[in-house]
């Protein structure tokens, strides 16, 4: 029997290093896998770990389908065995009951990593629905922390360093791309206090600087 697991956590938590791990225990025991992606930080069809490590992988849209490729795939000889599919939270709501058919009508496994929710602190469609139908859910255990060491809760969105809650939901930041739009958008986590005081790393250098030290409105 097939199972459908969900990985969850933060930014940098190590959710697409352990998906790296995951395909290569896998193939290393003569498994035969397809390993997935979406808008990863190294460009179209690869998936990459913030360690530096990356494979070539099979990029998901929004037009991609997980149950014909797979049928298709096995119809021509093919064989599979398991899915790795990193970023899942940008899967759509639809992609993600076809990878939980793919587990109940063929016996294959699904690991798929993601984060639960987006800069808004809103839960990602892809993983809300994940969440509803996994077998097991699993949250990483690698904490990732806040500028001021505690525990990171919430990804937040900076534009220019300027921390932001409003505009597209998808915005791929942290890769070197000079033809990308303006402004510079970047990523980073946050406790749950600093992410209500919209408080960075880069805000928090620059109220310890200002003369105003208080976190008062």
């Amino acid at each position: 029997m097939g199972d459908l697991n969900f990985y969850s956590g933060t930014m940098d938590c190590g959710k697409s290093t352990l998906a790296l791990q995951m395909d290569h225990n896998h193939r290393a025991r003569g498994r035969e896998g397809r390993v997935f992606t979406s808008h990863d930080r190294a460009g179209s069809a690869r998936l990459s770990s913030r360690l530096g490590l990356e494979v070539a992988a099979i990029e998901v849209d929004e037009l991609f389908h997980f149950w014909h490729f797979t049928v298709d795939e096995l119809t021509q000889g093919g064989r599979i065995d398991y899915f790795v599919c990193d970023e899942a939270q940008f899967y759509t709501v639809e992609q993600i009951d076809q990878l939980a058919k793919v587990v109940d009508e063929l016996d294959i496994d699904v690991f798929a990593f993601g984060i639960l929710t987006d800069f808004r602190t809103r839960l990602f469609p892809g993983s809300l629905r994940l969440t509803e139908l996994a077998d097991r859910v699993h949250t990483l255990q690698v904490e990732a922390l806040c500028w001021c060491g505690e525990r990171a809760t919430h990804n937040a969105r900076t534009a220019d360093g300027v921390m932001v809650t409003e505009g597209e939901v998808i915005v791929v930041g942290d890769v070197e791309d000079s033809h990308r739009p303006q402004p510079m958008i970047g990523y980073e986590v946050l406790c749950r206090r600093h992410h209500r005081r919209r408080m960075t790393a880069q805000a928090a250098k620059a109220a310890a600087l200002s003369p105003d030290v208080l976190p008062f409105d």
